[in-house]
């Protein structure tokens, strides 16, 4: 063959083969840059991880490898458990590894918790929890080693960039008795964290019209069976019109989709999906590209002309996806794509959440460090009460605003002193402004009230076992600007007994329990059953309970335990001079006698009626028997109350 046919015939070849939809999709023109939409989704996979169950330790211990891209982040970090039928839980050692500053929000409700950070990078409001500083290791096999020495782990988990995290701490019988590092571990239920994500978007070159397309496409990871991903796309457009957007969902073969959508679009989707609305009809799905380009081809193939949200996201359990655009976002091509980005300079809201006032006696002071301001990128101008001449006063390494009760523009009202805090910043032309308050601690006084009635009439510190108490806790005097929460109660009842839970985390801990409705004035109340038999028997209790007070602008939060001595007398039987084993003995003993009756009364019948009428006789012991088998049931019976377990009261 004539080496110039051949060589048009290689390149007619290579024509053909570039007119392929998978080259078509790839040439598409599409220049995806950050928009102004949100979202948010959740997941168990993390970089590297571990579970392990622990059955037998009073203490676990669990460890977060957290890494930041800004300099200054906020995560909120929730400690879970569920209800354990009344047993106390065990505490916990958390201990939190970061490499860049964090202000911490932390709810763990009930738990005994133990945090050990680095205090130089970890900031946060007030704790109910014990705090270590955690030493400096250099290595991650460093840290490990020193936790093992305070107790065996029970989770690892190696999270980048997160925003919020939950951690439950119930153990999984699934789980092994030791925690190897795995990487990408799915934690499953023990963990669930929502990371960090960015939205992009763009127009595709050549299209008319104004439909639009919101592409979500879950990358390929270990597989760990079949998945259900839940896509919540709330759009805020007035058209309602089928056509005017698409839903382009692509995922690896093993995910499935649940949508709820707040507007009417085409769904093209690989795996199958349902609508929330209709969850049990399943839809198939389709073949789609899994590259950018292809899905954008995509896209443009289904008449798209506007791509109004691009997200790449690992497996994930639930997404929310929301965005303003409805196509008018993003300018018309050539003109450059309207793009918002992220703000670069102060962070003036972890600013406003530092301002924490420290409320003494006589006075109320606040202290803002200036390496920690630096940190946020902010520049303070000046730092005023709500009268601008209480200025702060500056030193080398903080700022100091304080003043006392009765100037810069205090209000006093009772035992409440509020104010306000205004921050100038060199990057706004507006002050920002913070309402603080202080509650004068000294004056109220927290009381602990065991009523014998539902009526709260007269206070008592005498209860009778299997007898039902009802507890009054209240703050006098009464502050409207106070609010009160009740987060834990317990009964010791002595060193050889357990403890026995009735509040934790601000909810009953047994069906022995009962909270009721607070009293006309606020003041908290809660019933419980006492058991009707305890082994051994207790003479003495006390009750203490935990509170939290704060004000209901939240800038001040004070925990306190109140407590009082119970005197717990027995049944009625013990009055009487007859407590269990005495009643067992008298049972045991009529037992024996009708026995040896019977005994003597069969004896003399076969000994003196004629042999030729002797028949058996087997009812003769009925009576004893059935008299026997009776006590024995009203004795159980007397020991069970509807709440007889040993965990509860």
């Amino acid at each position: 063959m004539d080496r110039g046919v051949l060589c048009q015939a290689v390149a007619l070849l290579l024509v053909v083969c570039s007119l392929g939809p998978a080259s078509l999709a790839e040439t598409v023109y599409c220049d995806l840059q950050p928009v102004d939409s949100k979202v948010t989704y959740t997941m168990s996979q993390v970089s590297e991880g571990c579970v392990a169950q622990i059955p037998d330790a009073t203490l676990e211990v669990h460890v977060l490898f957290l890494t930041f891209l800004g300099d200054m982040s906020m995560l909120e970090l929730t400690l879970q458990t569920s209800k354990q039928g009344g047993i106390r839980p065990r505490e916990v050692l958390l201990i939190l590894s970061v490499n860049k500053s964090i202000f911490l929000k932390l709810q763990a409700p009930g738990i005994p918790l133990q945090l050990a950070y680095d205090s130089k990078l970890v900031f946060h409001e007030a704790l109910d929890a014990n705090t270590t500083q955690l030493p400096s290791f250099t290595t991650k096999d460093q840290l490990l080693n020193w936790a093992n020495t305070k107790g065996p782990i029970a989770s690892v988990a190696e999270l980048n960039n997160p925003q919020s995290i939950l951690l439950r701490l119930d153990q999984a019988s699934s789980s092994p008795f030791s925690c190897n590092l795995e990487p990408q571990k799915d934690m499953g239920h023990t963990l669930e964290w929502s990371p960090k994500a960015s939205i992009r978007g763009c127009r595709l070159e050549g299209v008319a019209g104004h439909k639009e397309a919101h592409i979500l496409r879950i990358l390929p990871g270990p597989e760990t069976g079949p998945r259900t991903v839940t896509v919540k796309l709330e759009l805020t457009c007035a058209w309602r019109d089928t056509d005017a957007a698409v839903l382009i969902l692509q995922g690896p073969p093993y995910v499935s989709w649940l949508i709820d959508a707040n507007h009417n679009m085409q769904i093209w989707a690989t795996g199958e999906y349902s609508l929330k609305i209709f969850p049990d009809r399943i839809n198939p799905g389709f073949q789609l590209p899994n590259t950018t380009q292809g899905l954008l081809g995509e896209a443009r193939r289904l008449n798209a002309s506007v791509v109004a949200s691009f997200v790449e996201l690992p497996l994930a359990s639930d997404v929310s996806l929301q965005t303003h655009s409805c196509g008018s976002g993003l300018q018309p091509s050539p003109t450059p794509v309207e793009i918002t980005t992220p703000n670069k300079g102060c962070n003036q809201e972890l600013l406003l959440t530092l301002i924490q006032p420290k409320c003494s006696s006589d006075g109320m002071t606040l202290v803002l460090k200036k390496d920690l301001i630096s940190t946020l990128l902010c520049t303070i101008i000046s730092l005023t009460f709500w009268d601008s001449s209480c200025q702060a006063e500056e030193t080398e390494d903080e700022f100091v605003l304080s003043s006392g009760y009765s100037s810069c523009g205090m209000e006093v009202m009772e035992n409440v002193v509020s104010n306000e805090v205004v921050i100038r910043l060199l990057s706004s032309s507006s002050p920002q402004r913070r309402k603080v308050q202080c509650i004068n601690m000294d004056s109220l006084s927290l009381q602990l009230g065991l009523y014998l009635s539902p009526h709260f009439l007269q206070a008592s510190n005498t209860i009778e076992l299997g007898q039902q108490g009802f507890v009054q806790v209240s703050v006098s005097p009464s502050i409207p600007e106070l609010m009160i929460q009740l987060e834990s109660c317990q009964l010791n009842l002595g060193p050889d007994m357990e403890i026995v839970e009735l509040i934790q985390g601000q909810e009953a801990k047994s069906s022995c329990v009962s909270l009721l409705s607070p009293s006309p004035s606020g003041d908290i109340r809660f019933s419980f059953l006492l058991r009707g038999y305890l082994v051994p028997m207790p003479t003495t209790g006390i009750l203490s309970c935990s509170v939290t007070m704060h004000s209901r602008i939240r800038s001040l939060e004070v925990h306190k335990t109140v407590s009082t001595r119970l005197n717990i007398i027995s049944t009625s039987l013990h009055d009487k001079g007859l407590v269990l084993p005495a009643v067992l003995g008298i049972t045991f003993g009529a037992f024996l006698i009708g026995a040896l009756l019977t005994a003597a009364l069969w004896y003399i019948y076969s000994h003196t009626r004629h042999p030729g009428k002797r028949e058996p006789v087997v009812a003769v012991a009925a009576p004893a028997s059935s008299e026997s088998s009776s006590t024995n049931h009203s004795i159980g019976s007397t020991q069970s109350t509807p709440c007889s377990t040993s965990s509860m009261a």
